[in-house]
């Protein structure tokens, strides 16, 4: 267990789409020790039912608050915090919880078209918390929810080294892309952390350009200002930051991957 002076500040995701958020927030708190707790054993949430999800979110939460006591959480993930951010911070209100939403407001500030997207799961996008970012900041704006049901796993292939053809990503991006009136769509939420890993793919299948909006230094310049002036942990080594997963059931290649981010992949697995 963390002693309460070394918090770390814990980084959490479905899988290892956060490692995008990790990234930015260690340039921005060099001096903070993390944890990143990638659920693989749930990977993906888009096929779980939401009250099971929820269930399950809350019980892991429960274990991993106990276990690691973190200055602070960052909720890497769109389809878990906009499901369970709520439920978490009445459930767990001594913790700080940093969430992941769907970049909609500044998406609808950036446009000159008005014809933005939102790159999402399945479930991120039927979600009344992404339908009301869109009424409270995007009602002047034709704002196209596109629900993707592989891209996840496909930035996850990607990223630990496998073959994804440019047809797969196509076929999941292709509905991103609106003509209207002479205008065409300008912005891209990228309203899942996985999806950073392939933007240069998709910059290159695009068939026009399109401004490709990552949430993820926003998400954690938000953790730095939670965290304040809060004392950091001293860092004692290379390895001072850990990866856990919830089954121990990890490719060797998304092992390697976590090591190349810095990161010692912890023997035993989060039950």
């Amino acid at each position: 267990m963390a002693e309460a002076a070394e918090a770390p500040v814990l980084v959490f995701d479905s899988g290892i789409g956060g490692l995008t958020v990790l990234r930015e927030a260690r340039m921005l708190m060099p001096d903070r020790r993390f944890v990143y707790v990638a659920d693989n054993a749930a990977f993906p949430y888009g096929d779980w039912p939401e009250e099971a999800l929820l269930t399950h979110l809350l019980a892991l939460f429960e274990r991993l608050l106990a276990e690691f006591r973190p200055a602070c959480v960052i909720i890497a993930c769109n389809t878990a915090f906009t499901l369970a951010g709520s439920a978490l911070r009445a459930r767990f209100p001594a913790t700080d919880f940093v969430g992941t939403v769907p970049a909609i407001k500044p998406a609808a500030e950036r446009t000159a078209s008005g014809l933005i997207s939102v790159l999402a799961t399945p479930a991120t996008v039927k979600r009344d918390y992404t339908r009301a970012l869109i009424e409270s900041f995007a009602a002047h704006c034709h704002a196209r929810l596109v629900g993707s049901r592989y891209l996840a796993a496909l930035a996850e292939a990607y990223i630990s080294g496998g073959d994804v053809t440019d047809e797969a990503l196509w076929a999941e991006i292709a509905p991103c892309f609106v003509e209207e009136n002479g205008r065409r769509t300008d912005i891209v939420v990228l309203a899942c952390t996985h999806y950073p890993f392939l933007a240069n793919r998709f910059r290159k299948l695009a068939p026009w350009p399109v401004d490709w909006l990552n949430p993820a230094e926003a998400i954690a310049l938000q953790a730095r200002r939670v965290l304040g002036a809060r004392p950091s942990a001293a860092i004692e080594g290379a390895n001072r930051d850990i990866a856990i997963f919830t089954s121990s059931d990890v490719r060797a290649e998304i092992k390697r991957l976590m090591q190349g981010f810095g990161l010692m992949v912890a023997d035993a697995a989060v039950r």
